[in-house]
């Protein structure tokens, strides 16, 4: 994930979560240690396009959808992807043997973010974040991992700046991770997303 997704991540993230629009590029420059060259070249992309207003002295998140599809249209997920494999292990399991500095993505992650509501369709595939320590552990937890054109484990760089929920990945980061992927059923984990999205701007 590149900085200037990261900082596009953390103004949507707080947005949702802290319920704060107005931000200074300050702000933004102490949060993730970036330069302010840096994080403005990256507010003003999403400026142009009506997503971000920009004032004299802050910023304001005019538009959460507007950005969020235009960090989604941006990411390039496959080019994050370390390590990739198929395991002849249920979906469930493979999630439950899975080292403890793992950071669900994708499905997995929708499972914690849609709460109490039943998932909107199985999966069958598992993404998750790691740095290269980890997938070291994660290979040595599955010793039986095959690498072909049917792999159902995807394991994503994970940078240093990648901000998580206990374990897991942002709303977010979810939504525009899964708006990249190509399987049947993520446009109904999108839609669910999208109401949670909707419900904590309400």
């Amino acid at each position: 994930m590149t900085k200037t997704e990261t900082i596009w991540h953390l103004i949507l993230n707080t947005a949702l979560h802290e319920r704060k629009f107005k931000l200074t590029q300050a702000q933004i420059a102490q949060t993730t240690g970036f330069s302010l060259s840096t994080v403005n070249a990256a507010i003003d992309k999403p400026a142009k396009i009506g997503a971000i207003r920009k004032e004299t002295k802050f910023f304001v998140l005019q538009d959460v959808f507007k950005l969020l599809y235009f960090w989604a249209s941006n990411r390039n997920l496959s080019a994050d992807i370390i390590f990739e494999a198929s395991i002849n292990m249920d979906i469930q399991s493979v999630e439950s043997f899975m080292p403890d500095n793992i950071i669900y993505a994708c499905y997995s992650a929708s499972k914690y973010i849609l709460q109490h509501n039943v998932p909107p369709a199985d999966y069958a595939k598992v993404y998750v974040y790691s740095d290269n320590t980890t997938l070291q552990q994660l290979k040595l937890r599955f010793p039986k991992l095959k690498r072909g054109d049917n792999n159902n484990l995807f394991v994503i760089s994970k940078s240093q700046h990648l901000i998580t929920t206990k374990g897991h990945t942002t709303l977010a980061n979810t939504f525009v991770d899964i708006w990249n992927l190509s399987d049947w059923y993520a446009d109904d984990y999108l839609k669910a997303l999208e109401e949670r999205i909707n419900e904590l701007l309400s």
